[in-house]
C-alpha cells in the first residue's frame, strides 16, 4: 500500500467545480459561532458537491482568515450567502421545493438510520449553534428533524462531524455511492 500523490487525485479547478452539476443539498449554518467550524463546513461541503451554504445570524462569513484556514479554498468553490435569519429564506426555499431538515435532538426527531430520502428530493439541512443547537426560529421553519444516534455521555458531536455524517448518509442513500 502507498499513499496517493496529490497529482494523481485528479482534482478539478474551481471554475470546473462551478460548472459541475451539484447535489440537491443546501447547508444552513444557524448561528454557528466558530469560524474554524464554518471553514470546515465549507471544505466538507465542497467534498460532497453541495449546492450552497447559507450563513445565518451571528455566523461569520468569508473572507476571514480563520474561516480560510480550515476551508482551504472551499469558500471560492461553494456558493454561499449570509442572511440575518432563517425566516428570510424559508418561504423561497419551500416554494422552490426544498425540505428544511434540522439536525437536532427534538421530541419528534427521526433517527438518521430511519431517514430515507428519495433521490429526487431537495434538502436544506440546518446545523445549529455549538452550544444551543438550532434556534427556535429554525424549529418553526423545519419540516422534520433528524437525530444522529449517540451512545456515550456527551450526546453531541462537533458540527463538522455531524455535517460529514449527514452528508455521507444522504449521498449513500440517494446515489448508492457506498456500493462503489
Amino acid at each position: 500500500m502507498k499513499k496517493t500523490k496529490i497529482e494523481d487525485l485528479k482534482r478539478i479547478e474551481v471554475d470546473q467545480f462551478k460548472k459541475k452539476k451539484k447535489r440537491e443539498v443546501i447547508i444552513i449554518l444557524d448561528n454557528v459561532r466558530s469560524l474554524n467550524n464554518i471553514g470546515s463546513c465549507f471544505r466538507t461541503s465542497d467534498a460532497f458537491i453541495i449546492k450552497k451554504i447559507y450563513l445565518v445570524g451571528i455566523a461569520g462569513s468569508p473572507p476571514n482568515k480563520d474561516i480560510d484556514r480550515t476551508a482551504l479554498g472551499a469558500t471560492e468553490s461553494i456558493d454561499w450567502e449570509h442572511v440575518s435569519s432563517i425566516s428570510k429564506i424559508e418561504k423561497e426555499l419551500k416554494e422552490e421545493g426544498w425540505k428544511i431538515a434540522l439536525i437536532e435532538q427534538t421530541d419528534e426527531s427521526i433517527k438518521l438510520q430511519n431517514f430515507n430520502p428519495k433521490s429526487d428530493e431537495k434538502f436544506a439541512f440546518v446545523f445549529g449553534n455549538e452550544v444551543f443547537g438550532v434556534s427556535d426560529e429554525a424549529l418553526q421553519c423545519a419540516e422534520l428533524a433528524i437525530e444522529i444516534p449517540q451512545f456515550g455521555t456527551k450526546h453531541s458531536f462537533n458540527i463538522t462531524v455531524s455535517l460529514g455524517i449527514v452528508l455521507w448518509d444522504h449521498l449513500t442513500k440517494t446515489t448508492g455511492a457506498h456500493r462503489g
